[in-house]
């Protein structure tokens, strides 16, 4: 049976939807099959096979010759099809394994049948499209994208990433604090996986992840991007504070520099990106004492003292700069914590004074 206009309809699918002439041709196969098999009542295994050259499809019966026969459906055993040979009156040229093929191709489908086809094909191409997109999401983990808030459900908010129409959500755990998100929204988000629901498939992305600040850094920082400046280390606490410590191996780069830009350009489109969210833009160093006393930036320290058993500091800082080295509900010291992986004191200038000063007195 032929249908040219079949297959030059599946030239223009596969250009439109991207989906592979293979699969198309996959895809009628199976509607073609269950469409002969909906008004034959057929039961025996059958295939279908379509020839692109010569626009034409066969509907193919088949048994598979074995010794004992498990699926009568799709096997018959050497005696029976010896039986069947003499019966008909051809010859028997058979061996286990081998597969009889009896063409039974239709003169045409009723339209039960044909509607069967097309539901067939159509999920068929629902499930081939959402495949590809879900391969073409995953190729897209760890990158920064462009969503549109669809609607907020129980603190969770639903998004359609715009570049393949796939439903997004970015739970309360990946939002950054403080932020609103309103219907039609059109927000910036970072990809963390792409994984299958029961609804099918969803992009879990996030806002208030450090990859989200390390690509916003790349895409704001050339010397990042082409790999002149290393990012070491970024700490987060999404909506309040962010330090993230570089290096550079080139003499001619500033790498804190580079990051803030001038007049602090690049560092401030990104703090603008998350709210409004400070940004401590530290330079790493291979000296854990100095790279203590960066990291609790931007509090001046006076001394770093450390015990390497414990992996502890005491960091002394000027009376009137402990707020701020500490920072507010103790954030600052505790993400220069994290940043730096030692555990952190900070002590004021004042007590440690004051314990040297009995020290001395005692002796």
């Amino acid at each position: 049976m032929q249908n040219k206009d079949l297959f030059l309809a599946l030239e223009e699918l596969e250009k439109d939807k991207k989906i592979t002439k293979e699969l198309l041709i996959e895809a009628i196969e199976s509607g073609l099959v269950s469409a002969y098999k909906k008004q034959y009542g057929e039961s025996r295994g059958v295939t279908v096979k379509l020839n692109p050259n010569t626009f034409a499809y066969r509907v193919i019966a088949y048994r598979e010759v074995v010794d004992e026969v498990v699926n009568p459906d799709k096997e018959i055993s050497l005696a029976d099809l010896q039986a069947e040979c003499a019966e008909k009156g051809v010859a028997f040229n058979y061996k286990l394994g081998d597969v009889i093929n009896e063409d039974i191709t239709p003169k045409d489908f009723s339209r039960i049948a044909a509607q069967t086809a097309k539901q067939v094909i159509i999920q068929k191409l629902t499930e081939a499209k959402r495949n590809i997109v879900m391969d073409e999401m995953s190729e897209k983990e760890g990158e920064i994208m462009t969503a549109i808030v669809r609607r907020v459900e129980a603190g969770n908010v639903y998004v359609e990433m715009t570049q393949s129409q796939m439903e997004g959500v970015l739970m309360q755990s990946d939002q950054i604090q403080g932020e609103r998100y309103n219907v039609n929204d059109s927000i910036r988000v970072y990809v963390k996986k792409v994984r299958t629901t029961a609804k099918g498939a969803q992009v879990v992305v996030s806002r208030s992840s450090t990859g989200f600040v390390r690509r916003l850094f790349e895409i704001e920082v050339p010397e990042i991007k082409n790999g002149l400046v290393a990012i070491k280390g970024i700490v987060r606490e999404a909506g309040y504070r962010t330090k993230i410590a570089v290096y550079t191996e080139d003499e001619n780069i500033d790498a804190v520099g580079a990051c803030i830009g001038a007049k602090g350009a690049r560092v401030n489109a990104i703090v603008s990106e998350l709210g409004g969210e400070k940004i401590d833009v530290i330079e790493w160093c291979a000296d854990p004492l100095e790279y203590i006393a960066r990291a609790l930036s931007p509090a001046k320290v006076m001394m770093v003292q450390v015990n390497d058993d414990e992996k502890s500091a005491r960091v002394i800082v000027p009376d009137d700069k402990l707020s701020l080295a500490i920072g507010k509900e103790g954030q600052n010291a505790r993400l220069s914590a994290k940043l730096t992986g030692w555990k952190i004191d900070v002590k004021p200038y004042s007590v440690v004074a004051a314990e040297q000063g009995e020290g001395s007195e005692d002796e």
